[in-house]
């Protein structure tokens, strides 16, 4: 990954994007046109179509609330049954025609009789119900397709437990619902399909992954990496805290982990293993630096849209209530990061192989500004859609800045195309999660859940939430950060509150865990993503990520008990003392991870190191002084050591 410029050799940090449809038909436009270039152009115009219909609406107004929802699905679900075959790793065939053309009929039928289908809510008629049930049997098919068997079978399964409720247990049980009533609750309202998590697809979440898209396009992302490399690179450990860096920074854009992984890691993991780390290290960062941008302001993996939704709390105010916590996260990673090559002894990259800081400031600064621009907007009143609006036009404008970034119609509608085949995977997802969410609204089932893992726990916090951390990892498996959210949103958040945790904290907790749920066996797969480009052992690179990753589940504890750190009641002093204390725990907690600090610590220091770290985050000021009169201790005693062993190293070559 090294390349030569002029007498000096450059590290190589190129980003390379997979081209868009409409790049490959263009490059072949004189070529013979046959099936796969029709099948690849259909496409193309239909993604292309999809971005500029949400882009439209976001800036000259959205249709009423059934007719956007349904139509962002619909076309969705055309798409996803052009690109992602019946069988996987096939090709399209006539399985697919059969389910396309069904799809059409039902979007003739939902978009021509809009305002009867509404009309009907609560008294469907049979026509009604007979769509209705294709209807859901295509966005099942839809979500297999993209999220895979796992995700698809959870919508089934609470299909199943609406109506047949009595057949479940204990507490679990309910009468049943009958099967008119349920397509009605799913289909002819906003209260199943196109509820919550739709509502947020179909108007925000795949404006800002277009927007994403456009960044990208625009040379946002190669900004991002540059600056990284050239502020990082040169320190202690510098390859694996630029993987940090630059990851962190292109995964707010992405909102995705394992498609950031995929982005960054293509030269990050062979960078950090040509340097002597070892593949499964090299993997591990990665793979823990791309899953936690989707913890990091402003976009957070879209999933900030659908909490700002729940808790009727303005996007900008909890994008601010989270910079904190993530900041924290990737802190906790680097670190690791930084004292595991202090206890290797691992140099950084001499600074002439880097890029300049201040030359990628110069050249390319400006493509910072849309992101800029977007938290202006939100801070001054505009709504996240007009924000998202105006800064996927800032992104096209300002690229045309210099040669090197400036975006041609071409450019553009690549952009669109990606952005909308990005949100595919998502959009399933969300048209699933509505099902939960119309299960859970119509059977009751969350407050039954609260009480049920209420009284599994005794009553007792801290075992509520090891037990909801457990159950939001095992339910984000496999899914989209977007849907684990949801289902944990409805099912594991409200018996936190209950017993008293801070609402913003209770949804932080399970979006975290949820997120976490990308580095943690048997189905990681962002960590399986980041092995596969590194050559590592998938399960014991995913066990190491969740070790330099730990942060992100030591974290969630910190907040949940004191919810201060997301700026969540208190003063200004206690939220600077709540800080400066997670920072100072921060290194502490690394340093006994790694088993260094000042130099090899041992099995007793790790513990007293842990402990401090501990304490530090506990609520209260005693938990502070104990613990920050711990570490002082353990650096006079690391001082000390290091003293007695350069004394009798220096006895040794006299």
């Amino acid at each position: 990954m090294v390349a030569q410029t002029g007498t000096e050799q450059k590290i190589d940090t190129t980003v390379k994007e997979k081209p868009a449809y409409i790049e490959e038909i263009w490059k072949g436009r004189k070529e013979k046109w046959n099936r796969s270039r029709i099948l690849l152009t259909m496409i193309s115009l239909l993604a292309i179509g999809l971005s500029v219909f949400h882009v439209y609406t976001a800036g000259f107004g959205t249709l009423s609330s059934w007719q956007q929802r349904s139509i962002h699905v619909l076309w969705a679900i055309l798409l996803i049954f052009l690109i992602f075959p019946f069988r996987k790793g096939k090709k399209f065939g006539i399985i697919d025609i059969v389910m396309i053309l069904v799809a059409l009929v039902t979007a003739g039928y939902m978009l021509f009789d809009a305002q009867g289908i509404q009309s009907r809510q609560g008294d469907i008629s049979s026509t009604d119900a007979a769509f209705g049930t294709i209807f859901i049997a295509l966005v099942l098919e839809a979500t297999r397709r993209t999220n895979g068997v796992l995700m698809a079978a959870i919508g089934v399964f609470f299909l199943a437990y609406i109506l047949f409720g009595q057949y479940f247990p204990g507490a679990l049980a309910h009468p049943g619902i009958r099967y008119e009533k349920m397509v009605d609750h799913m289909f002819n309202g906003t209260l199943g399909i196109f509820s919550e998590p739709i509502y947020v697809s179909s108007t925000v979440l795949i404006l800002f992954v277009i927007f994403g898209s456009f960044l990208m396009r625009s040379g946002g992302g190669q900004f991002f990496t540059d600056f990284a490399f050239g502020l990082l690179g040169n320190k202690t450990g510098g390859p694996a805290l630029s993987a940090v860096g630059s990851s962190a920074l292109v995964g707010t854009i992405t909102g995705n982990g394992a498609a950031n992984a995929a982005i960054t890691g293509a030269f990050t993991i062979p960078l950090m293993k040509k340097l002597g780390y070892s593949k499964r290290f090299s993997a591990a960062v990665e793979a823990v630096a791309s899953q936690g941008g989707q913890i990091m302001p402003p976009i957070m993996g879209a999933s900030v849209f659908i909490m700002a939704e729940t808790l009727g709390i303005p996007y900008i105010k909890l994008a601010l209530y989270a910079l904190i916590p993530a900041i924290i996260y990737f802190f906790i990673a680097g670190m690791v990061v930084y004292f595991h090559a202090k206890r290797l002894k691992m140099a950084g990259i001499p600074k002439e192989q880097l890029p300049s800081v201040w030359k990628v400031l110069l050249r390319q600064g400006y493509l910072f500004l849309p992101i800029v621009l977007i938290i202006g907007l939100m801070v001054y009143g505009f709504s996240p859609m007009k924000a998202g609006f105006y800064a996927i036009l800032a992104a096209v404008v300002l690229s045309w800045i210099r040669r090197a970034t400036r975006m041609n119609l071409l450019d553009v509608l690549a952009a669109l195309e990606n952005g909308a085949r990005s949100a595919l995977t998502v959009i399933a997802a969300c048209a699933t999660a509505g099902i939960i969410v119309g299960a859970v609204s119509l059977t009751g089932l969350g407050i039954t859940f609260s009480r049920f893992v209420i009284d599994l726990a005794g009553g007792n916090l801290l075992l509520l939430l090891v037990l909801v951390g457990v159950a939001s990892i095992i339910m984000g498996m496999g899914m989209p950060t977007v849907s684990a959210y949801v289902i944990l949103a409805v099912l594991g958040a409200p018996a936190l509150i209950q017993l008293g945790v801070n609402e913003v904290a209770a949804h932080m907790f399970v979006f975290y865990f949820g997120v976490m749920s990308g580095l943690t066996p048997p189905v990681a797969i962002t960590a399986y993503t980041t092995a596969g480009l590194a050559g590592s052992d998938p399960f014991k690179t995913a066990l190491y990520s969740m070790k330099i990753g730990l942060g992100g589940f030591f974290i969630p504890f910190i907040f949940a008990y004191n919810p201060v750190l997301l700026m969540q009641g208190g003063n200004t002093a206690e939220i600077v003392i709540a800080i400066v204390s997670a920072f100072l725990s921060c290194i502490f907690f690394a340093g006994a991870l790694e088993d260094y600090f000042l130099g090899q610590l041992g099995v007793l220091k790790r513990i007293l190191m842990f402990a401090s770290a501990v304490l530090l985050v506990t609520p209260g000021i005693i938990g502070d002084v104990v613990g920050i009169l711990i570490a002082i201790s353990l650096i006079i005693w690391q001082k000390k050591m290091n003293n007695r062993a350069n004394i009798e190293k220096k006895q040794k070559i006299g």
